[in-house]
């Protein structure tokens, strides 16, 4: 199970995607959308975990559970 943060890199503009605690990025993406959809993926393949994307400025936008990864807070994620 592993997390991941969806990010945009401040000098190229690119999103990517990282594992947490990792030193390197797992790839660069020309949207948002697409380095979501990676990292959900990714994260799926690892045996699940949290996706958190950020704002372009860093502050935590959203958080999604990738199953089958236990999400911390069940009753008041209604939106997935």
């Amino acid at each position: 199970m592993a997390n991941y943060h969806v990010m945009k890199d401040k000098d190229s503009g690119d999103w990517y995607a990282k594992r947490e605690k990792a030193d390197r990025v797992s790839g660069y993406y020309d949207t948002q959308a697409e380095a979501e959809k990676a990292a959900k993926e990714l994260a799926l393949n690892s045996g699940g975990g949290e996706v958190r994307i950020h704002t372009p400025k860093g502050s935590i936008r959203d958080s999604d559970t990738v199953s089958p990864g236990n999400d911390p807070c069940p009753p008041r994620d209604k939106k997935h």
